[in-house]
């Protein structure tokens, strides 16, 4: 089943972010390469700003997970968890219906 994983950052995230970004997108390249991802990425402070100069307010991933025992599973190993780089996240399944 697809699942919708909603973060948002705590204040001034982005030094962290920068220092395990690299480890925080092998973990979403393996899902990639598995065909489990439906979409992945950061969400911008500021419409139509370059992302290094306005900041990220948190991310949007929607994957395929057998059960949400095991979303929750690979979430609590993200390095963004782990390191406190996410002040809140919410997991839900989610059902494509368009396109």
């Amino acid at each position: 089943m697809l699942y919708v994983i909603v973060a948002e950052d705590i204040e001034n995230s982005a030094e962290l972010r920068s220092i395990y970004s690299e480890q925080h997108r092998a973990r979403i390249s393996t899902l990639v390469d598995q065909g489990r991802i439906f979409v992945a990425g950061p969400c911008p402070k500021v419409d139509g700003v370059e992302l290094s100069n306005a900041g990220v307010s948190g991310s949007v991933i929607i994957a395929e997970f057998e059960s949400e025992t095991d979303a929750k599973l690979w979430l609590s190993e993200d390095p963004f968890v782990i390191h406190g780089i996410y002040q809140s996240v919410s997991l839900k399944p989610f059902k494509k219906v368009f396109p």
